[in-house]
C-alpha cells in the first residue's frame, strides 16, 4: 500500500520490450535505499516489484494487463518518473489509501495557473471511471494524492500547489499527454457491495445490478 506522497523523482534509463512484457530499469538514489528483491515501488502510480537493482537503479517486471491499462507503455529512455516505496506500518499517513492498482488512464487538456496552484484538467480514457470521481474527494494522478476540485461530462480536474509541482514529474506534463489514474478505493469497493450479483444467479463470472439503496431507503429505515 502506498500514500500518495511522492519521495522521488527517478529517470527512465532502459526499457526492454517483449510484445506487452516489459523491463523497466529506473535510475534513482533515495528509493533504492534499504531495498529488497520483490519490494514494491510505485512508478507513475503503478506498483511493481524490484526484480534487480544496485546502489543507483532498479529493474522491475511490467506484464501484458498493466501495460493496457497505464501510461506505462508510453514511456522512454530519459523521461522522468515519480517514485514511492510502499508504506511502513509505523509511518505517517499523509495523502489517502493508495494501492498502485490503476484504474485507467486519462489525457491532460487543460493546465492553468490560478494564483500559487496549477490547476490541470483531465479527459478520462474511460468515462465508466467518474462514477468514482467526487469533488473534494480523493484521486490519484501518476501516483500523486490530489484531491478533485470539480468533475464535468467526461473529467474533472485538479489543483496542485508549487510544492507538489516542484517535487513531482508533473511539472513536466503539457496538455495532450497521458496520466494514470487510481480512484479512491473506498468508493470502488462500496460500488462492487452494493451492485454485485453471484454468479450461481446470473450465470457469469459477476454482474452489476442496480442498487435498491436510495434516499427513500435510508430516510425510511432512520438513516436520515
Amino acid at each position: 500500500m502506498f500514500t500518495g506522497l511522492i519521495e522521488e523523482v527517478g529517470t527512465l534509463r532502459r526499457v526492454k520490450k517483449q510484445g506487452e512484457a516489459m523491463v523497466l530499469t529506473v535510475e534513482a538514489s533515495h528509493v533504492t535505499e534499504g531495498v529488497a528483491l520483490g519490494d514494491s515501488i510505485a512508478v507513475n502510480g503503478v506498483c511493481l516489484t524490484v526484480i534487480a537493482f544496485d546502489r543507483t537503479s532498479f529493474d522491475a517486471d511490467v506484464m501484458p494487463e498493466t501495460y493496457r491499462k497505464s501510461n506505462l507503455q508510453q514511456l522512454r529512455p530519459g523521461q522522468s518518473v515519480n517514485l514511492e516505496r510502499a508504506m511502513l506500518a509505523g509511518g505517517r499517513f499523509g495523502g489517502h489509501i493508495v494501492q498502485g492498482h490503476v484504474d485507467g488512464t486519462g489525457v491532460i487538456t487543460g493546465r492553468e495557473t490560478d494564483a500559487n496552484a496549477v490547476v490541470f484538467a483531465i479527459r478520462l480514457a474511460d468515462d465508466d471511471m467518474l462514477r468514482y470521481v467526487i469533488p473534494k474527494g480523493s484521486i490519484t494522478i501518476d501516483g500523486i494524492s490530489l484531491t478533485v476540485v470539480g468533475t464535468n461530462a467526461n473529467g474533472f480536474s485538479v489543483s496542485v500547489i508549487p510544492h507538489t509541482l516542484a517535487q513531482t514529474a508533473l511539472q513536466n506534463k503539457k496538455a495532450g499527454e497521458s496520466v494514470n489514474i487510481e480512484c479512491d478505493v473506498i468508493g470502488k469497493y462500496v460500488d462492487h457491495l452494493l451492485h454485485f450479483k453471484p454468479a450461481k444467479e446470473t450465470g457469469k463470472a459477476s454482474s452489476r445490478t442496480e442498487s435498491k439503496l436510495s434516499v427513500a431507503f435510508l430516510s425510511d429505515n432512520g438513516f436520515l
